[in-house]
């Protein structure tokens, strides 16, 4: 954390962090707009931190700079942050994610009971995870990950 992060960031991040400074600044948005606002769930154990929750139209956005595939990563996250929002109180209508570098919204379907129990089973195999187990890498996924240059499961180094 203390380090120069010019050495273990890959540009997405980069891109990315910036394009988070307004929503953690809570700065150019709406009044209505509700900006990094932290979120819990005690059913789920999870904690984060929201990007945008519209009061008017009860719409949770998380922003992301570019989407050229959603992730079942990404859409857990979605659903994670709706679940805390539904438990602290809050009414969400609609889910999306909001793609910067193409101004377009990015409607999700809200999550289904089915759902929460499928992201209740990944929260569990996330908290079981051994690091010291076997690890089968996707040489395609890991010349793309932000992460690749940081990870000891992989000799590949990512493409930024």
């Amino acid at each position: 954390m203390e380090t120069d992060e010019e050495l273990y960031h890959a540009t997405p991040q980069t891109i990315g962090k910036l394009s988070h400074s307004s929503i953690d600044n809570k700065s150019s948005h709406q009044s209505y707009e509700i900006t990094s606002l932290p979120i819990y769930s005690e059913e789920l154990g999870l904690y984060g931190k929201i990007d945008i929750y519209n009061q008017m139209t009860k719409r949770l956005i998380e922003r992301k700079y570019k989407l050229k595939h959603i992730f079942i990563g990404q859409i857990y996250q979605l659903w994670a942050q709706y679940f805390c929002l539904i438990e602290m109180g809050y009414e969400v209508n609609e889910i999306a994610f909001y793609e910067i570098s193409t101004n377009k919204m990015l409607i999700q379907n809200l999550p289904t009971p089915l759902n929460k129990e499928e992201l209740k089973v990944f929260i569990q195999q996330y908290r079981n995870y051994d690091p010291n187990s076997e690890i089968k890498t996707n040489t395609n996924k890991c010349l793309h990950c932000v992460y690749c240059n940081l990870c000891d499961k992989t000799i590949t180094d990512n493409v930024y």
